[in-house]
């Protein structure tokens, strides 16, 4: 396990933090009065406080320190309300990491209910009936969300792309364990900035208190309008695809628009029951959790049975290159041309580079597969016990699925020639067809249809909390802040807005621009974010971290996506100029939504 972490969450010990952070926050209580008011439109309550507080800290730890240079810093950094259950003037420390265990755990009352009762809130800070008060997700429901994340579509059709550019069975199955291992630096890199920013909204949260209100301003642009709702309007895509070939036995039988018809009802179906309770959506992901693993250990079972026995639905038995040909032997596709590596006329080291190229397109699409490792952080101020749970989550999450996909793609080789799970961008149904037929088929293609659901459910999710979050902060409308229905549970306002777009990809069409917008601005956004956790480390050495990773962890990760995204750019250059003008879109907005008010609020 990664140094600096202690699993009962109590990094310190200090018996009486909990206390001291209360303290704080009763003593700025009686500065805080605008707080009581509704927030006017453009400008979050708990900003408005935070103003307020810049000029004049009362924190405990602070005044006791009497540290000059402690005054400059929380004079420069922004104050968090006390409805954000985090104080980062104060002592930076997750108020749900008692010395006491869980039971000790009380929740602190909010900025609003402070200045005005229970009766006054403001609608732009973290109210009482925020979702940072419930405290819903215990560690199996965050677990199941970030697997139901992790193993949706990709596993299923991710396999014919690595296969197809990494050259070879050897080869694809070590880009496989390179990918993961990178998710992995990303997800663990992440835990970290988790555990010292205990609050929901993800790299929103992270990059604001790192970088500041812009940057953060256009991360929420960027990912509200197109990175979250496309990529779950590609999943459903995929689900309708499935589920249509299921049930009228035929991909073609109702067109591209019969799946995106079925992809909307899909996408409907996830919003009502996000809308419904946050407890159901986490047990649902628990149940998928369960299914998902399950039938990637069925999958991995039944290609090392029949590989054993050469038993198959058709009688011509599995494949048996495995055992016959060198796996790091080049793939020969149905044109009798290689997949890479070809010799030819071709200069060394064109070749050379070409099989480079080749690598990192491998390489795109199995972190395509990996993706979703960073959603659980959307969620973080709805965990029990945040620092506690977040890295033993992530740590246990990630090796999972590396062993899981490592394992699927060994079982599909197993039975399948290479050839065939390097062409079928339907892999799992080639699997269940080759052993069991028609009904084998009909069944992986249900269970792909599942992941699907499983994965477009946990998205929408987390996708709404980063929309909620932003209505708080005034990047949106507050109405996308607030808790809504007849029990005042769910943001169903947040959750609406994700849903319309994403129906509106859905129905787009082409996805290939959208891909690319993902690939560059996506991993321009990770490098941001975990580039901000080494800036952490330099210039806030003693902020509270309850984990803390390797610093090689971070380096890496940041390499890396700096890779990526520059290969992106140069592969589709003309894509790229529009992804930056997209998000430089963000800035005139940032300063028309945010920039501006602040600045007068403030003078």
């Amino acid at each position: 396990m990664p140094r600096n972490y202690d699993p009962t969450g109590n990094c310190g010990g200090d018996p009486a933090r909990d206390s001291l952070e209360l303290a704080s926050l009763a003593s700025s209580s009686s500065r805080s009065s605008l707080a009581s008011h509704s927030s006017r439109s453009g400008i979050s309550s708990s900003r408005r406080l935070s103003f307020e507080s810049n000029d004049n800290n009362t924190s405990p730890r602070n005044n006791d320190d009497g540290d000059e240079e402690s005054d400059k810093r929380s004079r420069h950094y922004r104050s968090y309300s006390v409805s954000s259950a985090f104080d980062f003037n104060s002592h930076l420390i997750p108020l749900t990491t008692s010395s006491g265990g869980s039971s000790s755990y009380a929740p602190l009352p909010s900025t609003s209910e402070i200045g005005a009762g229970r009766g006054g809130g403001g609608h732009g800070g973290q109210g009482g009936s925020g979702l940072e008060r419930r405290k819903t997700l215990t560690f199996t429901n965050s677990l199941s969300l970030l697997l139901s994340l992790q193993i949706g579509s990709g596993i299923f059709s991710s396999p014919s792309q690595v296969n197809n550019n990494a050259g070879s069975p050897g080869m694809s199955l070590v880009i496989w364990i390179l990918a993961g291992l990178l998710a992995w630096t990303g997800a663990a890199s992440y835990a970290e900035l988790g555990g010292a920013i205990p609050l929901n909204g993800g790299a929103q949260a992270y990059l604001r208190y790192t970088f500041g209100e812009g940057i953060a301003f256009v991360f929420a642009w960027a990912a509200v309008a197109v990175l979250k709702p496309g990529g779950a309007a590609i999943i459903a895509i995929i689900l309708g695809e499935y589920f249509n070939r299921v049930i009228l036995s035929g991909e073609d039988a109702v067109g591209a628009w019969g799946n995106k018809i079925t992809a909307i009802i899909a996408l409907l179906v996830v919003t009502v029951l996000n809308a419904v309770s946050t407890r159901l959506t986490a047990r649902l992901s628990d149940v998928f959790m369960v299914l998902k693993i399950g039938s990637l250990i069925a999958v991995t079972v039944i290609g090392i049975v029949v590989a054993v026995t050469g038993w198959s639905r058709d009688g011509q038995g599995p494949s048996t290159e495995w055992k016959e040909k060198n796996w790091f032997a080049p793939v020969v596709v149905g044109n009798g041309t290689e997949v890479s590596g070809g010799t030819g006329d071709v200069s060394g080291s064109i070749r050379q580079t070409t099989q480079l190229g080749d690598i990192a397109l491998a390489l795109y699409a199995g972190l395509w597969a990996f993706d979703g490792w960073d959603n659980v952080n959307y969620v973080t101020g709805e965990m029990r016990h945040p620092s506690r749970d977040l890295p033993l989550v992530i740590h246990t999450a990630m090796p999972t699925v590396i062993i899981c996909y490592l394992l699927a793609n060994i079982a599909y080789y197993l039975v399948l020639p290479a050839s065939v799970v390097g062409s079928s961008n339907t892999v799992a149904v080639e699997f269940g067809h080759k052993v069991f037929g028609a009904p084998g088929a009909i069944l992986f293609a249900l269970t792909v249809s599942m992941s699907c659901f499983g994965a477009l459910n946990a998205t929408t999710f987390t996708s709404s909390r980063l929309v909620y979050v932003a209505g708080k902060e005034g990047y949106l409308p507050q109405v996308f802040g607030q808790l809504d229905g007849p029990w005042q549970a769910t943001p169903i306002s947040a959750i609406l807005l994700n849903t319309v777009i994403t129906a509106l990809y859905i129905l787009a069409g082409s996805f290939s621009t959208l891909i690319t917008f993902y690939g560059v601005a996506g991993y321009s956004f990770y490098f941001l974010t975990v580039l901000g956790l080494i800036v952490l480390r330099a210039r806030q050495s003693e902020l509270e971290r309850p984990y803390k990773t390797w610093i090689t962890t971070p380096i890496c990760f940041c390499c890396v996506s700096l890779f990526l995204v520059t290969r992106g750019v140069f592969a589709a250059p003309v894509e790229a100029v529009a992804v930056v003008g997209f998000v430089g879109v963000g800035w005139p907005l940032y300063y028309w939504r945010v920039g501006g008010l602040a600045g007068r609020f403030q003078n």
